[in-house]
Order: structure tokens, then sequence, then C-alpha cells
């Protein structure tokens, strides 16, 4: 079928049935990511990654049944992805956790509040601890990236720090 072309009844009724087996299936995805990662966000995000991803592949012709252990398996794929991400979100905060001028060694640092407190910085700090300390450029390209000499950005890394520490500290679940 191609665009503009009117769909037949059939057509009508497979999709139909393929909206009311996502709806069905839904709950089991969700509440299978929610038993695992144990945050509501979360779970529904990765829910509608699965939803999304099946999606595609019923678009793409490579999926005609949607089965709740066919979108569980999807759903697998994404918490998986998921983790390695976390993964290597918190391997990169270890690293820069140890560096010379970073982070303290014994700092640990949790992603996803990391990031959070990393948006309530402003740009320019934002931008110069994701270049030192994601990205791992030293500090003279950092410098060259900002547009900033090399004794502005030491200062700038210093005072984004400590704003950053100070705004993690505050942000510490207090259970």
């Amino acid at each position: 079928m191609h665009a503009g072309e009117p769909r037949s009844s059939a057509d009508v009724d497979h999709v139909d049935a393929v909206i009311a087996a996502l709806d069905r299936a839904l709950p089991a995805v969700y509440d299978y990511l929610l038993h695992r990662v144990r945050v509501r966000a979360l779970a529904e995000d990765l829910t509608s990654d699965t939803l999304l991803a099946a999606v595609d592949r019923i678009r793409g012709g490579r999926l005609d049944d949607v089965s709740v252990g066919y979108l569980i398996g999807i759903a697998r794929h994404k918490l998986v992805d998921h983790w390695r991400r976390q993964d290597r979100e918190q391997r990169r905060l270890r690293v820069y956790a140890g560096s010379d001028d970073g982070f303290a060694h014994d700092e640990r640092f949790e992603p996803g509040r990391a990031h959070a407190v990393l948006a309530e910085l402003n740009p320019m700090q934002q931008a110069a601890l994701t270049l030192r300390y994601v990205d791992g450029l030293p500090v003279p390209e950092v410098a060259d990236v900002l547009g900033r000499s090399v004794h502005a950005t030491e200062t700038l890394l210093v005072r984004a720090k400590r704003a950053f520490r100070a705004r993690y500290a505050e942000s510490e679940d207090p259970t």
C-alpha cells in the first residue's frame, strides 16, 4: 500500500487488531519493567520505547502477531540497553572522580542525580564540566572550545565543580 491509497476493510481490521493486542499487552510489559527498575518514570519510558520498537517492526513488516511474550522480549532488550548505558555513565563518572584536577577519588555520583544536578547549573558550567569530565578533554582544549583563556577555564571549572558538589549534596535522598 502506498501513501494516499485508501485502506481496505481488511487493513483497517488488522490495524485495529494490532492496536487491541498492544493495549492488552501494555500492563504486562509495564509490570515486567517496573518490577525490575522500581522507578515508575523509568518503567514508563522503557514501556514506551518497547511499544515504539514493536510499532516500527509492524510497519516494517517484520511482525504480524503481537503477543505479550514477544513484547516482553523487546522490553528485556530495552532494559539491558538501559543498564548498559547506565553502567557506561557510572564508569565515566568514576574516571572523572579519579582525575587529578577533577572530583575527589572517594566521590561517587548516581548518574540520574548527577544529570539532574548538572542541568541545574548555568550553561557555561554545564559545558565546561561536560567537556572536561564527560568528554575527557584536557583543560586547554576545553578553553579552546569555549573560546576562553586556559586560566579563565580553570577558574570556571573550579566554580562549576563547587556548585555541582553543593547542589548534589542538597539533592541527597534523606532516606
